[in-house]
This record gives C-alpha cells, sequence and structure tokens, in this order.
C-alpha cells in the first residue's frame, strides 16, 4: 500500500474514532485533540515538502492547505479541519487512480511483453526465457500466441494480428518467407520461423522501452499550477482577512479558507497531460514526455525530411522512352530481366513495372554488377546493360525529371526509365492541417538533389525547400532559424535525421519500421505508417493544453466564488470543505476529458 493510501485510511479511521468519542461517548474534547494532532501532523509532513518545493525555485502551492488546517483546528473548527485532511488525502489517492486509468492504454504494451519462445531443438520443444533467443533459433509460435522476436517464417502458414504494433486492424498473411515482427499475435495455425535479432533488438521490444522512456519523463507542465499559485494564494487571503476585518468574527477566515484549497490546480493540470499522452498512444503515436506536448502546442515552425517521410520511399517508374526504333516490350523485358537479378531500389521498380505490363522475364547470363554503375549481362544471346547514361552508351543522353535509369542492347542505346518517389497521398492534407493550426513556417529538408525535393514540396504545398542536405546541413538549417520560428519540429525516418530530430524542440520520427537512431533521438514516434499522424499529434497538444488551462481556472473561479460567498458567513466551514471536494471532482472530471478523441 503506498503512501497516499496509508494517508486516506489513517484520516478515516481517526475521524470514525473522533465520532465514536464525541456522538456516542459524548467526549468532544477526545474526539477534537485527536483530530487536531493529526491535521497538526499532516500540516507539518506538507510545509516540510512545500520547504523543499521552494528551495528548487518553485512556489509551493500546499501553502493554502496548510493555513486551512492550522486555522479550522486553531479556531475550534475540528470536523471541518478533518474534512480538509479528508479531501487533501483523498484527492491524492484519487489522482492516482486517475493517472493510472488515464495510462491505461500507455500500459497495455508493457502488460503484453513476450516472455517465453519455444524454442525447437533436435525436433523437440524447449521453452526458454525469451532473453535466451539467439539469432538464427527456430521457434514455434502456437495459435493465439505472441511472436516472440522479430523472425522470418520457414515453415507453416497463418494470420497475424499486427494491430498493437501498426494500428492495421486487418490480420497479415504469412507463409514461408514472410517476415513477422515481435509482439504481433498469430491467428489459428501454428508456423515456425527462424528469430532474426535477439529480443533486446525486436520490434516489440523497441516499442517498450520508448513507452518506458515516456512514463519516467515527467511533465514539466505540471507547474502550470505555480503560475496561478502566487495571485491565487493572495487573493484568498484578502478575502479571509476583510472578512474577519468586517465581521470581527475570526471564524470567516477558517470559512474562507476551507474553500480555497488549492487541490484543483494540484491536479487537473497533471491528469490532464497524462490524459493527452494517453490518448496520443491510443492514435498510435508515443509521446515520450508532457512537456513534448507543451511545445508542439507552442510549435511555430515543422520542417519534413523528403523521402520516407513525405514520400512513400519506394521508387515507381514514371516515365519510360524507347529510342533507335526498338520496340517498346523488348526493351521493357530484357531491362526487367536483367534488373530481377539485382537488390537495388530501382532495379525493383523496373521489375515491378514489367510485371504490371504482364511481360515474361527471361534468365540472364554472364552478369556483372558495377557498383554505383550498372548492371550487365547476356538475355537471349543479346548484350544488356542498364544503370547509368555513361555506362550503357557513348551518345548524350537525355535528362529526365526524376532519377534516370538508361539501357542498351547490343552497345545501342535502347531508351530510358524515369523514376520517381511516390508522395504519400495524406502529405499534402497534414501540411494543410499543420497550417490550419497556425503553423505557417513549413520546411522540406532533404538530400535528394533541386529538382525531386522542390516538386515534392510544391506537389505538397511547402514553399521553402532545402535540397542536396547532409545530416550536418540538416542540423544547421534548425539551428540556425530565427528565434520567432521556435519552438521547432523535424519529422523524420531514417539514421541521417537522427541529428536534426534530438535538436530540434519536438523530434517526430516515422518509427513504424522498428527502433532505430531516428526513434532514439526523437520525442515523440509515431508507430503507423501514416504521416497524418503529424497533425493529429498536434491536434492532441493544443486540445489538451487547452483542458488543462480550462480546468484550473474553473477550479479557481469555483473556489473565489465560494470564497465570496463564505467571507459573509452564509457557508459554515464544515460544508464550505464539502464544497471543496465537490470543487475537486469537478476539476478532475473535466481534465480527464483531455482522453477523448470528440474533441
Amino acid at each position: 500500500m503506498n503512501s497516499d493510501k496509508i494517508k486516506l485510511y489513517g484520516t478515516l479511521t481517526i475521524g470514525f474514532i473522533a465520532a465514536v468519542l464525541e456522538f456516542i461517548f459524548h467526549l468532544p474534547y477526545y474526539a477534537q485533540l485527536i483530530i487536531s494532532i493529526l491535521g497538526l501532523l499532516l500540516a507539518l509532513i506538507m510545509f516540510i515538502d512545500m520547504i523543499k518545493v521552494l528551495k528548487s525555485g518553485n512556489f509551493g502551492i500546499d501553502l493554502l492547505a496548510i493555513t486551512a488546517i492550522v486555522a479550522t483546528i486553531v479556531l475550534g473548527q475540528y470536523w471541518a479541519g478533518w474534512i480538509v485532511l479528508l479531501m487533501l488525502t483523498g484527492g491524492d489517492t484519487l489522482e492516482e487512480y486517475a493517472a493510472n486509468k488515464a495510462k491505461s492504454e500507455l500500459k497495455s504494451l508493457l502488460d503484453n511483453t513476450p516472455s517465453q519462445a519455444h524454442l525447437v531443438s533436435k525436433n523437440d520443444l524447449v521453452d526458454v526465457e525469451i532473453d535466451d533467443v539467439k539469432v538464427g533459433d527456430e521457434l514455434l509460435v502456437r495459435p493465439k500466441e505472441q511472436v516472440p522476436v522479430d523472425g522470418i517464417v520457414i515453415e507453416g502458414n497463418s494470420e497475424v494480428d499486427e494491430s498493437s504494433l501498426t494500428g492495421e486492424s486487418v490480420p497479415v498473411n504469412v507463409t514461408t518467407g514472410t517476415s513477422v515482427m515481435s509482439g504481433s499475435i498469430n491467428g489459428e495455425n501454428p508456423f515456425k520461423i527462424k528469430a532474426e535479432k535477439i529480443a533486446a533488438d525486436s520490434e516489440y521490444q523497441a516499442i517498450v522501452k520508448l513507452v518506458k522512456e515516456s512514463e519516467t519523463h515527467p511533465a514539466h507542465f505540471v507547474r502550470l499550477a505555480d503560475r496561478y499559485a502566487v495571485p491565487f494564494t493572495l487573493i484568498a487571503y484578502i478575502i479571509a482577512g476583510l472578512a474577519w476585518y468586517i465581521s470581527k468574527d475570526p471564524v470567516r477566515i477558517a470559512q474562507v479558507l476551507v474553500v480555497a484549497s488549492p487541490c484543483p490546480l494540484i491536479l487537473a493540470a497533471p491528469i490532464a497531460f497524462v490524459s493527452g499522452m494517453s490518448r496520443t498512444s491510443r492514435n498510435g503515436i508515443i509521446v515520450k514526455s508532457g512537456t513534448a506536448l507543451e511545445k508542439l502546442n507552442a510549435a511555430k515552425t515543422v520542417a519534413f525530411d523528403k523521402t520516407g517521410t513525405i514520400t512513400m520511399g519506394k521508387l515507381v517508374v514514371d516515365d519510360f522512352q524507347v529510342t533507335n526504333g526498338f520496340d517498346e516490350k523488348t526493351v521493357l523485358s530484357y531491362a526487367a530481366s536483367l534488373e530481377q537479378n539485382s537488390s537495388h531500389v530501382m532495379a525493383e521498380a523496373i521489375v515491378n513495372f514489367a510485371k504490371e505490363h504482364n511481360l515474361s522475364l527471361y534468365n540472364a547470363e554472364d552478369l556483372k554488377e558495377i557498383t554505383a554503375k550498372g548492371i550487365v549481362g547476356k538475355i537471349q544471346g543479346h548484350q544488356v546493360k542498364v544503370g547509368q547514361g555513361s555506362f550503357v552508351t557513348d551518345q548524350k543522353v537525355e535528362e529526365v525529371k526524376g532519377s534516370g535509369v538508361y539501357i542498351s542492347i547490343d552497345n545501342q542505346y535502347a531508351g530510358s526509365f524515369s523514376l520517381l518517389d511516390q508522395i504519400r497521398p495524406e502529405s499534402k492534407m497534414t501540411i494543410q492541417k499543420l497550417k490550419d493550426f497556425g503553423i505557417q513556417n513549413i520546411l522540406m529538408i532533404s538530400g535528394d538533389k533541386k529538382e525531386a525535393t522542390e516538386m515534392v514540396a510544391s506537389s505538397v504545398g511547402i514553399t521553402k525547400a532545402y535540397p542536396s542536405s547532409l545530416p550536418a546541413d540538416k542540423v544547421r538549417i534548425i539551428d540556425n532559424l530565427d528565434k520567432d520560428y521556435h519552438p521547432t519540429v523535424m519529422v523524420g525516418d531514417g539514421v541521417n535525421d537522427a541529428p536534426a530530430l534530438a535538436l530540434a524542440d519536438v523530434g517526430i520520427a516515422m518509427g513504424y519500421k522498428g527502433a532505430n537512431a531516428a526513434s532514439e533521438s526523437a520525442d515523440a514516434v509515431i508507430l503507423q505508417d501514416d504521416l497524418s499522424k503529424v497533425s493529429t499529434v498536434v491536434k492532441i497538444s493544443h486540445d489538451t493544453m487547452r483542458i488543462a488551462k480550462e480546468a484550473v481556472l474553473l477550479g479557481i473561479f469555483i473556489c473565489i466564488a465560494l470564497m465570496v460567498i463564505a467571507a459573509f458567513g452564509l457557508i459554515p466551514t464544515i460544508i464550505g470543505a464539502l464544497c471543496q471536494e465537490v470543487v475537486d471532482t469537478v476539476a478532475i472530471l473535466y481534465a480527464l476529458r483531455a482522453r477523448s478523441d470528440k474533441l
């Protein structure tokens, strides 16, 4: 049992004993004595904690609560003092409950972490701890079980549920040769995998690590309460002092102060932020700290990487031309037949293009791949070259608008391919939504050449593009932004983006492919292959900040109204203390609204 619950149960027990003493045995003196001792003891503990807060440079917002407890006890309003104690100890317990409720989605990954694997050893199965699995081990995944580590299917077929990893609700078919991610849930059929990563490096453990980081970073925005603590405390003391001065009744001090407890300030902001982080997790985004949400709300610049972020990171054939009288189908078929033997991303695009046209591919002979130039081989007795223009022919070749791949047959220039990276369908809408949120300084910083970078930027509505940027250039561009363009947000997906992600006020990584330097350096990680999550997390940050402020101010305004009424002697101390419980509940319930997507 934690200390908050001990304090709550202790307060309830003391209250029960005091009630028995006063109302059954008619011993009010002893009831007052034990409540006073408890009250002064807790007030002393709170005072010591407050001094520690003051030493850290923040105003202690418990001063009002301490004053209210001491005032009620000194003025003989000990039952009102007990209710204030119950309010404070119950509020701490309620805060813990609300925070745990708000973090339920965030914790679900931790609760479901795979712990064991079924190791296939000489046709026998041995259950081993997941940390003992080595790369190359053969493992059996039974129906309805989690895949223990990242691997490749070597036997069997089934469907797996990857929704906790990717957010995609449609099950994925897996068969021999299919890669599977740890943490995905198997369907109805067993299958065997060969481990490609150890547990610590696997997909699920990478996400779990990010979740743990998000839980260990305290929300800086809790200090929002401190912004209101000084004026709120002064207002309470002024109202209490005036009430006493005008009425000449010192009890008015207690009546005012019992409705001036700072619990709405203490509870509302942190609960709103934990709720907002829970909401981001439910939407497929892990935000590592409340500070990141605060900065996202105030962001004035968003910089995007191009490849793999604004674009899909996958080349496709945008245009195909033949020349010198060659037949189009023959050139495409020969080029794809040669490229099917290469692992280059451009080769994959050409092979896929040929398959889309239902062309037959041939076996190649005398294959030779020359790094950074191209590939050469024989197809049906013809020498075929595919690659850079200078590699395939001595003729002058025309520049293409994207990445160019050229082909020659029997040393005669035969045609060219223009390859482009596909723009994500959601990119333009995401940029527009960010502008709608008031973020007008939107950049694209890419390592690609000028033409390709500017074309993509223009297509999605970005006016400032920085092409041919190395990692150091990305850092320099972010670092040199005028202070009026801060806070800054950097969105990227690759290792080359990691330095810029770390430097920006908020780094957002497209980390759906697993743990990498980008995810480690970022303040937020998008777990789904969806760029629109960038605008989603910005919206959540705006909603969270708004609700946190509204919850705090709502509690303050209600308290001030009650203080004014109490100053006229219209609220007895016991009733005032009970009213404060209602104020706390209202502030907490309002702050929990930050969990909802319907805002």
